[in-house]
Parts: structure tokens; C-alpha cells; sequence
């Protein structure tokens, strides 16, 4: 009858997250590529390379626009992005499942929750300066690079 206390809650909150994972979620990102994608995802939302939700991703993957594709493992129902893996896989862009979308969309500065976001290097309007460019860039490339070894694994 006590109360829990806050490491016994964030453990039941964890279970939850992956009692609620989606059957397709593969590849699922690890912890460490978790927090290395989600970091990434904070920076080109700072600098405005960040698409969000599925009709603005889904746009830009059929325009031709690269990039890294993350998608929510628990969304139901789950067809709302079951055509995103194939779209990625046709497209030639790396994708990746979190577990949450609440995460994600923390992650990428909305309140909202997010299906899936993808992480460009070419802002929406203007350009970066260089030195913001190369940041992003050396981030972009370590988390891809974790991305297809990752998708490697998993085939």
C-alpha cells in the first residue's frame, strides 16, 4: 500500500514502452543509439532540418530528399507507418525504430507526440554556416553509420 518510489516507477514506465512495441519495429535502436539519434534529432530541430509526422516524411522521401528516418515503435494502429520501411528501402535512406513517440517527439522540441521524423542536412529555407553544417554533418554521419550496421545485423 506505500507508495513507489521514483526508480521502481521508471522501471514499470520502461516495461510499458516495450510491452507496447509494435511486432515491425526492426531495427530497434539500442540505448546508446537511442540517446546518440535523439541528440541528433535535438540539433536539426534547433537548426530547422527536421521533418516531422508522416505526410511531411513521406513528401520529402518521394521528392528525393536524404536523410536518416526515425520512426515511433509504438504506434497504434500500426498501419499508419507500416509503408514508411519500404519507402525508406526503395529510397535508399537509413531508418531506425524508437521505442516511444513521446521521446521522439521531446526530441524533436514539439509537444505533441510524433510518428516518425527525418533528419535532413539542407534547412528548410536559408542555409547553414559551415561550421553549424560541419557539426551536424560528423553527428549525421556517426549515427548513420550506426544505423546500417545496425539494419545489417538485423537481415
Amino acid at each position: 500500500m506505500g507508495s513507489d518510489t521514483e526508480a521502481e516507477q521508471s522501471i514499470q514506465k520502461e516495461k510499458k514502452k516495450v510491452i507496447s512495441l509494435a511486432p515491425i519495429a526492426k531495427p530497434l535502436a539500442g540505448k546508446k543509439l537511442q540517446k546518440k539519434t535523439f541528440k541528433l534529432i535535438q540539433k536539426a530541430a534547433g537548426k530547422k532540418c527536421l521533418k516531422r509526422g508522416v505526410k511531411e516524411v513521406v513528401k520529402s522521401i518521394k521528392r528525393g530528399q536524404k536523410g536518416i528516418c526515425v520512426i515511433a515503435g509504438n504506434i497504434s494502429p500500426i498501419d499508419v507507418i507500416t509503408h514508411l520501411p519500404i519507402l525508406c528501402e526503395e529510397a535508399g535512406v537509413p531508418y531506425l525504430y524508437v521505442p516511444s513517440k513521446e521521446d521522439l517527439a521531446q526530441a524533436g522540441s514539439t509537444k505533441r507526440p510524433t510518428c516518425c521524423v527525418l533528419v535532413v542536412l539542407k534547412p528548410a529555407k536559408g542555409e547553414l554556416s559551415a561550421e553549424d553544417l560541419e557539426k551536424l554533418k560528423t553527428d549525421y554521419e556517426q549515427v548513420a553509420d550506426d544505423v546500417k550496421e545496425l539494419a545489417s545485423d538485423v537481415i
